[in-house]
């Protein structure tokens, strides 16, 4: 191994850490002979009194260049008791570069299952002494593995040239368009104007008769 501590002899030549060079993920002398990086993380690890070689970095970008995304929504509707069942949900997303797919596809899909819950089922309400009605996952729902629809991930690939790997974020974005996507289709399959989250059987049900009367 090389040497870098200050004033080290190897083979009767002196160096210090300004001489040695790093470069191509390798370790130069002056003399040109080298280790790689590799091999100077393994001896520190394994041969060196387990003196481990660290490194902290971080990265914030000037600029916050947002992804795009569109979604879809397939539903049925009970005309008689007004239940939607989500079938399928479709988001075409542009995230710039994806560099990982399977992790960005289980961010887009769990994003969407969230928001489903927001759309049809999930909702928070108070007595008239201002204490919590839904306390449970009983009351409460949360969609169950086997009660989610068709699930579909479309990557709309763009190269983002203010960010590493031209990649973007694709954080929060698949909550977005869930809501409005399942409204639409509720009002394509039924005529019914939903524009109050979540879209419960009973508000489905009480436009239906209205729309009838």
């Amino acid at each position: 191994m090389l040497n870098a501590e200050a004033g080290k002899t190897v083979n009767n030549q002196t160096f210090s850490s300004d001489d040695i060079n790093l470069a191509e993920r390798k370790a130069f002398a002056p003399d040109n002979r080298f280790v790689t990086l590799q091999d100077v993380a393994y001896n520190a690890l394994h041969h060196e009194n387990q003196e481990q070689i660290m490194g902290i970095g971080s990265y914030m970008s000037p600029v916050s260049p947002p992804p795009f995304a569109a979604q879809f929504a397939e539903v049925t509707v009970d005309m008689e008791t007004g239940q939607v069942t989500v079938d399928k949900l479709v988001m075409a997303v542009d995230a710039g570069v994806i560099v990982n797919p399977a992790t960005a596809s289980g961010q887009v899909e769990g994003g969407m299952t969230q928001a489903l819950g927001y759309a049809v089922c999930e909702e928070m309400r108070y007595d008239e002494g201002g204490v919590a009605r839904e306390r449970n996952f009983r009351e409460y729902h949360i969609f169950q593995a086997n009660e989610m629809p068709e699930l579909e991930t479309i990557f709309v690939e763009t190269f983002e040239p203010s960010h590493p790997f031209g990649v973007k974020a694709v954080a929060e974005i698949p909550m977005d368009g869930v809501a409005p996507a399942v409204g639409n289709a509720v009002l394509d399959a039924c005529d019914v104007h939903i524009d109050d989250n979540p879209i419960l059987p009973e508000k489905v049900w009480r436009a239906l008769r209205t729309n009838r009367s």
